[in-house]
C-alpha cells in the first residue's frame, strides 16, 4: 500500500495541494473510488475523487459516507467550513489539471502500486503506439521530455533512416536533435498543444514528421511523432491530438508506478546495506538471486551547485525500467548512489559503471568503488568496502576503471592508517618522527631513503635505484640516521613498525624522492 504522505508528495508535483489533514500522514491507502451507489449502497474506499462536488464540505460528507481517509476536490468548489470533527484529509485539484489526469496518477500510485514490489510494470506503451499508428496511418514513436524513446509502433509506413537510428539508439541522434532545435520544435512543444509538421530533409534521412506535445496540465511530459511525407489533416490529425491525451494518461500512470517502484526499491536496498532486516527475505522481495553480490558505490559530479541534481539523474538512469529488466537494485543515501549487483566477477560490475557513464551527459564525472563479493547478510560490510574503494578512486586513481576491493585492499589499509594518523593517533616522538623533523629543518632526504630501503627489504642497490642515487649514498645516509636517532634497523619488529608509520604518514601521491649523489 501507499501512504498518504507519499500520495501528497507525488500529487504536489502536479499542482495539487493538501489543505486539511486531520488524519496521520502515515495512513495507508489501498483503494480509489468515485461518489456513487450500487444496489442502494455507497461504494467505499480509501481515496475519494469528488468529481462534481459543489463545495469542499459536500466532498467531505461524500468521503465520510465512503469511509475514505482522503478526498480530492476541485479548486473552484466553494470553500465552506468543514470542522475538525471530520477525519478526512482534503487535497485541492488545480483547475489546469483534468480529472482524467488526476485519476491516472492516483490509480497508478494506490492501485497499481500495490503490485510494483513483485515487478509489475506500467501500462503497455508499445500497444498504444501500435493503436495510434493504425488510426493515423503512419509509423509512431513516443518520446519522453528528454527525447528518449519510450515506445514505437510495429507499423513501418513511411519509415526512414532517421526513425531506425532513433529507435536503435533509444534517442534521436545528436545531429538530428540539433536540427529539430533549429527548426523550433522544442520551443513549439513547450508552448503549444497543436501538432507541428517538420518538412523532409534528405541530409538527416527523414521523410517528414508530425509531432505533438504530450502534456499534463501545464507540464510537458513528452511528445508523439508520426512519420509522414505531408502534414496530417482531418481524421488523422484529430486522431494524433486525441492520441496525445491518451499518451499523457499512460505516461502519468507509468511515472507514478515507476516512482513507487523506486521508493520500494530504495527502502529494501537500504535495509540490506544497513542490516536492519532479514537479508534473505529482502533479497527475495527485490527479485535478486540468493547468490554472491557486490555493492557498487558511485558519485556523480558536475559543478558544485548541480551536484544533487546530477546524483538524482544518475539514480533515475540506474533505475530506469522495472525490476525484472535490470540486473541490479539501487538506492541513494546522502551523496552516494549504491547498487547491489548479483555476481562475483569484477567485469560485470565495471560494465555496469560503464553503462551508467554512457547513459549520462558527457559533462558529468562518474567515480565508483566496487566491494568484494558478499553473501546477502554480509552486505553492510560490503558497503563499507565499496565506500573505501570509491574514496580511493576519487583521491588516487586517474583511470576511469573503478577499483575493486580484492585488488585494492592494500591501498585501502594504508588509507585507513592515514586517516588514523590525521586524527592525531600518529606517534609524536620516535625515529621516523625525528627524521621527518630533521628533513624539514635541514633539507635532507632521510625519510625518503628509509622508505626506499624498507621497500627494497634492505637491498641498498635497489633502494639507490628507487632514489636515483648510488648505493654508497644510501649506506652513508643510513649511517647518519643512526647517529641522529635511535634507529634500530636490525630489529624485525621495529622495521615493521617503521614501515607502517612511514606508509601512514605518506600522502597518497608520495614517491621516493630523487636526489643527487652528493646530497645528504
Amino acid at each position: 500500500m501507499v501512504r498518504l504522505d507519499r500520495l501528497v508528495n507525488v500529487l504536489g508535483g502536479y499542482g495539487l495541494r493538501l489543505v486539511r489533514c486531520p488524519v496521520p500522514r502515515s495512513t495507508e491507502l489501498g483503494s480509489v473510488v468515485l461518489h456513487e451507489q450500487t444496489a442502494g449502497r455507497t461504494v467505499v474506499g480509501d481515496v475519494l475523487l469528488a468529481i462534481g462536488a459543489r463545495s469542499v464540505a459536500e466532498a467531505v460528507r461524500w468521503a465520510e459516507a465512503a469511509r475514505a481517509a482522503v478526498v480530492l476536490v476541485r479548486d473552484d468548489a466553494a470553500a465552506e467550513p468543514t470542522g475538525d470533527e471530520h477525519p478526512v484529509a482534503v487535497i485541492i485539484v488545480d483547475p489546469a489539471v483534468s480529472w482524467s489526469e488526476v485519476a491516472a496518477v492516483v490509480y497508478g500510485l494506490v492501485v497499481e502500486g500495490r503490485e510494483t514490489e513483485s515487478g509489475r510494470g506500467p501500462t503497455d506503451m508499445f500497444a498504444l503506439a501500435d493503436s495510434l499508428a493504425d488510426a493515423i496511418g503512419g509509423a509512431v514513436t513516443i518520446e519522453d521530455r528528454l527525447a528518449r524513446v519510450m515506445a514505437y509502433s510495429r507499423q513501418q509506413q513511411h519509415a526512414d533512416r532517421a526513425r531506425a537510428e532513433t529507435i536503435l539508439g533509444r534517442q534521436a541522434p545528436e545531429l538530428l536533435r540539433a536540427f529539430f532545435a533549429a527548426r523550433g520544435v522544442g520551443a513549439h512543444l513547450e508552448s503549444s498543444d497543436e501538432p507541428l509538421f517538420v518538412t523532409e530533409d534528405a541530409e538527416h534521412g527523414f521523410t517528414g514528421r508530425m509531432v505533438v506535445a504530450v502534456r499534463a496540465g501545464r507540464e510537458l511530459l513528452g511528445s508523439v511523432w508520426v512519420t509522414c511525407p505531408q502534414p496530417l489533416d482531418g481524421a488523422a490529425r484529430q486522431a494524433l491530438v486525441d492520441g496525445a491525451r491518451t499518451v499523457a494518461l499512460h505516461l502519468l500512470r507509468s511515472r507514478a508506478s515507476a516512482d513507487l517502484e523506486r521508493q520500494v526499491e530504495t527502502d529494501l536496498v537500504l535495509q540490506l546495506l544497513e542490516g536492519t532486516a532479514d537479508a534473505a527475505t529482502v533479497v527475495s522481495k527485490l527479485g535478486l538471486p540468493q547468490a554472491p553480490m557486490r555493492v557498487i558505490a558511485s558519485r556523480v559530479d558536475i559543478v558544485e551547485q548541480e551536484r544533487h541534481a546530477a546524483l538524482l539523474l544518475a539514480f533515475d538512469r540506474a533505475t530506469t525500467g522495472f525490476g525484472w529488466s535490470r540486473p541490479g537494485r539501487s538506492a541513494v543515501a546522502g551523496t552516494t548512489l549504491y547498487t547491489v549487483l548479483p555476481g562475483d566477477g569484477t567485469s560485470a560490475a565495471r560494465a555496469w559503471v560503464t553503462a551508467l557513464r554512457a547513459a549520462l551527459p558527457a559533462d558529468l564525472t562518474v567515480m565508483a568503488g566496487i566491494s568484494a563479493p558478499a553473501a546477502a547478510d554480509s552486505l553492510p560490510a560490503a558497503r563499507q568496502e565499496a565506500d573505501e574503494c570509491l574514496a580511493l578512486h576519487e583521491t588516487r586513481y586517474s583511470s576511469s576503471v573503478p577499483p575493486a576491493y580484492e585488488e585494492s585492499w592494500d591501498q585501502i589499509l594504508l588509507q585507513r592508517l592515514r586517516t588514523a594518523a590525521r586524527s592525531g593517533r600518529a606517534p609524536a616522538r620516535g625515529p621516523v618522527t625525528e627524521l621527518r623533523r630533521h628533513d624539514a629543518e635541514h633539507g635532507t632526504h632521510y625519510v625518503a631513503t628509509l622508505r626506499a630501503w624498507l621497500r627494497a627489504q634492505g637491498d641498498t642497490g635497489e633502494a639507490g635505484r628507487q632514489l636515483g642515487v648510488h648505493e654508497n649514498t644510501v649506506r652513508y645516509r643510513l649511517r647518519k640516521m643512526t647517529e641522529l636517532t635511535a634507529l634500530d634497523l636490525q630489529d624485525a619488529d621495529k622495521r615493521l613498525a617503521m614501515t607502517i608509520e612511514v606508509a601512514a604518514l605518506d600522502s597518497p601521491s608520495a614517491q621516493p624522492a630523487a636526489s643527487k649523489p652528493d646530497q645528504n
